[in-house]
Formats: structure tokens, C-alpha cells, sequence
């Protein structure tokens, strides 16, 4: 079991709410007594109809400055297609001196959907995606602790690059993962590990968490100082017909990842995402009672992970997140701590 405290965050949606929306219910997260609030970074959302893709770099400036206490997040963005490494390093160093402690990168190695639009390239295989996201994460480290970085890598280069606001302790970088390659370079580089929830049991039990284990250990590591973080996709309401019907609008993750990560138009990803909306609910743990909510979160924390996200899927988050603080997240840290 990992030595730190448990933690639980709120997942803000920014494939779901525009801008706005999504400060206000990070407001309202930490009113309601959340620890964290995690952004998705995405160009294109899931699906085209009523979607949204605001950028996380002025929307975390912005609810930095209206919250006081939450950790904020990217859960995940990616350094290495769309966004050069080293903009990347800049942005979140600056998001460090004007929210000193409360920022959190969290990176992953990306999806065709966000990056082809943008950059038009051709989307390679997962070995060159998790090579330039290693490479992006050395010259992001490199640019926070040293004066003048000139780095020539397989994928990115600079020359005598100095970011010049940054904050006295590097923002921590917390590695996504949804396999044990990518899991084990968390363990070697990452502060903290993210993976999402509803995948099976063994994934997390006999691949991701020993993943980690393992990267950290070839690195002489204490694996108990990697922070270990999920999104858990919850669907939590009253009224348990309501909760199985909000997950609808979330079926594009019920289809195969291998459906999924040429796809790079989001109306495709929504025409594909309809032929298996009736299997959406699979990836989310739908209730109406709170102890036998209770029950399906206990396995993640049996497991070790310490950093719970909680993603709805519903369309009035404001509902889920009164009903969450009041039924859930006190039965939570009672059982739990």
C-alpha cells in the first residue's frame, strides 16, 4: 500500500461543458469538500454533437485563481504531437508560480483523434508514442532544472532554451498508462501513476500496478513515493434508470481501443459510438445506493490506489457533485480514511 493519504478528486469534463460551466462546478467541487479537480485536454471531443474542446492552459490560469485549495490536473494531456514539449514545460512552469503547489501535469502518449487534426501526421504505433512521450518528459524535466537546455533527442530539439518563470519546486508529472510498458516508465519517471477505471480486475492487479513496481525498482526507486491515481467512472444518482441513462452520451468508451485510436473525426468516433450505446453503462459503476456504491469502489483502494477521480457522466453535474459530497464522499473517508 502506497504511504500517501487518500485523496478524492473531482474529473471535470472538458469533452462534455464549455469553459465556463467547468469552473463553476470546479468551484462547487471544492466547496463540497473534493480534493482535486482533473481537466481533460482534447482538440475534438468524443462526440460532435454538443461537444466541447476548451484549452486546458487558460482554463487551469483561470480556475487557479477562483479556487484556494484543490490540486489541479490534466488527466491527460499529451507533449508530443500537437504541443511542442518544451511550450508545454513553459506553460505548466508558469501555471506553477501563479498556483505554487496545487498543479499537476499529467501526461499520456495520445490519441489519434486530438493529434491528426492539428498536425496531419501520420498516427504511428504505440512503441514510437511511448518513445516520444519518454523523450518529451526528459526534455520537460530538463527545462525546469537547468538554465540553458540544448537537447537533441530522436523526435525534439532545442538550443540554449531557458524557461524563466518557473516555480522553486518542479510541478510534479504523473504518467498515464493503460498497459504495463507505459506503466513501468511511470514507475521509473512519474511522481504519480494514472490509469482509468472498469478494464477488468487483472489489468490493474497483474499488469499496471506490478508495471510500476517494476520501473521503479530498475530505478532505485521507493515505489511508495509514486502517487497512484485513477479515474473511476461513476454514475451515481437516486434514481437508477436516470443513472443507467446518462451513461449514453459516454458510449464511444465502450467501444475496442483498437476501434478507437485511428479514429481521428469526431463525427466518425459519434456514428461508431452509437452502434454500442446500449453497451455504454459496462464502463461505469451505476448505482442508486450508496452501499452498494460503496462496494464497487472497494476494489480500487483494496488494490492501492490512494488518488480517486471521480468521473459522471450526467449532464447536471451540479446533482451529481451535492449528491456525491453528502452520500458518497463521507462514507468514503470513514471506511477508508
Amino acid at each position: 500500500m502506497a504511504r500517501h493519504p487518500l485523496k478524492l478528486g473531482y474529473k471535470a469534463s472538458a469533452e462534455q461543458f464549455g469553459p465556463r460551466e467547468l469552473l463553476d462546478f470546479t468551484v462547487l467541487a471544492e466547496e463540497r469538500g473534493f480534493d482535486s479537480v482533473w481537466v481533460s485536454d482534447h482538440f475534438q471531443p468524443w462526440r460532435h454533437t454538443n461537444g466541447h474542446a476548451p484549452s486546458v492552459f487558460p482554463w487551469l490560469g483561470a480556475a487557479g485563481q477562483r479556487t484556494q485549495r484543490v490540486v489541479l490536473g490534466t488527466s491527460v494531456l499529451t507533449p508530443t504531437f500537437r504541443y511542442q514539449p518544451a511550450i508545454v514545460a513553459q506553460a505548466f512552469a508558469t501555471l506553477g508560480v501563479l498556483t505554487p503547489g496545487r498543479i499537476i501535469l499529467g501526461v499520456g502518449s495520445g490519441e489519434s483523434l486530438n493529434e491528426v487534426a492539428v498536425t496531419d501526421a501520420d498516427w504511428p504505433p504505440a512503441k514510437e508514442r511511448l518513445a516520444r512521450l519518454r523523450e518529451a518528459v526528459k526534455l520537460i524535466r530538463q527545462l525546469w532544472t537547468e538554465e540553458l537546455v540544448s537537447f537533441h533527442g530522436e523526435y525534439y530539439r532545442t538550443r540554449n532554451a531557458t524557461i524563466y518563470d518557473r516555480p522553486d519546486t518542479p510541478v510534479p508529472i504523473y504518467i498515464g498508462a493503460g498497459g504495463p510498458v507505459a506503466a513501468k516508465f511511470a514507475g521509473r519517471e512519474g511522481d504519480g501513476f494514472i490509469c482509468t477505471s472498469g478494464k477488468g480486475d487483472s489489468l490493474y492487479r497483474d499488469q499496471l500496478l506490478p508495471g510500476v513496481e517494476e520501473g521503479a525498482k530498475a530505478a532505485h526507486r521507493n515505489a511508495d513515493d509514486i502517487e497512484r491515481t485513477i479515474e473511476i467512472k461513476v454514475s451515481f444518482d437516486t434514481d437508477k434508470d436516470r443513472a443507467l441513462a446518462d451513461t449514453r452520451i459516454w458510449a464511444a468508451l465502450a467501444l475496442p481501443a483498437e476501434d478507437k485510436v485511428a479514429i481521428h473525426d469526431a463525427r466518425e468516433m459519434e456514428r461508431k459510438a452509437e452502434t454500442v450505446a446500449d453497451q455504454a453503462h459496462r464502463r461505469w459503476l451505476v448505482s442508486s445506493d450508496p452501499d452498494e456504491h460503496l462496494e464497487q469502489i472497494r476494489p480500487y483502494i483494496e488494490l492501492g490506489f490512494t488518488h480517486l477521480i471521480f468521473h459522471a457522466p450526467g449532464e447536471d453535474q451540479a446533482r451529481f457533485l451535492n449528491l456525491y459530497a453528502k452520500e458518497i464522499l463521507p462514507r468514503i473517508r470513514q471506511r477508508w480514511g
